[in-house]
């Protein structure tokens, strides 16, 4: 399998040399989205109304999703379905930090480990291979800054990227509102199964209500 969407949004995310990553939180949720989402589409997951199920348990041979596949099968273990948000909210801080490591063991990054301050043990993950990044930023203007047509997969990971409001990430040098709209339009897009565009829009509420605590949050 190619690079999954959770290895490419975190791609967007890290800066190249310092292996840092940006806007970690949002980061966060959107790798979790793809993980579920690449569920979907291998036909492993389902979603129905706002619930989420797991459909078929063989394995899709990536062993990122795998994983992952293993840890949801758990957490649904004597229930039917769950809340495709209860499941977001548990893998948004681990999903990002799953995905860096598959890429850190397909060799697009290197894995450096520091001491801050000469104390705190810090890892930073600057990239070695700067093929697949170079692949994804041409598929994405391609899209968004061209107007070809995406593929299901592309579409998906532009919903997704979108929902976390990355889009300075994806496309650095076009001003924000002209990436957002031509994302928004694809997002909407009859681009794949209603399953698949549900799951994009649970991630898309979950999302918008923790900015919108945050902001309460924040502000009080």
């Amino acid at each position: 399998m190619a690079i999954t969407l959770a290895e490419e949004i975190m791609l967007l995310c890290l800066d190249d040399e310092s292996g840092v990553p940006e806007q970690r939180r949002a980061a966060g949720w959107a790798a979790a989205g793809g993980i579920l989402l690449e569920l979907v589409l291998a036909g492993r997951a389902s979603v129905e109304g706002k619930y989420l199920k797991l459909t078929d348990r063989t394995p899709t041979g990536e062993r990122l999703l795998d994983d992952r596949m293993a840890l949801l099968d758990a957490w649904l273990r004597g229930r039917e379905k769950r809340r495709v948000t209860e499941w977001l909210k548990r893998e948004r801080g681990k999903a990002g930090d799953a995905a860096v490591e598959s890429l850190c063991a397909r060799g697009v990054l290197a894995e450096q480990q520091h001491r801050a301050l000469g104390l705190f043990p810090t890892r930073r993950y600057p990239e070695a291979d700067g093929a697949p990044e170079r692949e994804l930023r041409q598929r994405l203007q391609a899209v968004v800054l061209d107007g070809a047509t995406p593929d299901e997969r592309t579409a998906g990971l532009i919903a997704l990227i979108h929902a976390a409001k990355l889009h300075r990430l994806a496309c650095p040098d076009v001003p924000r509102k002209q990436v957002a709209d031509r994302m928004a339009e694809i997002a909407s897009g009859q681009w794949a199964a209603e399953s698949v565009r549900a799951a994009i829009r649970d991630m898309q509420a979950v999302m918008a209500a923790v900015a919108v605590a945050g902001s309460v949050t924040a502000g009080s």
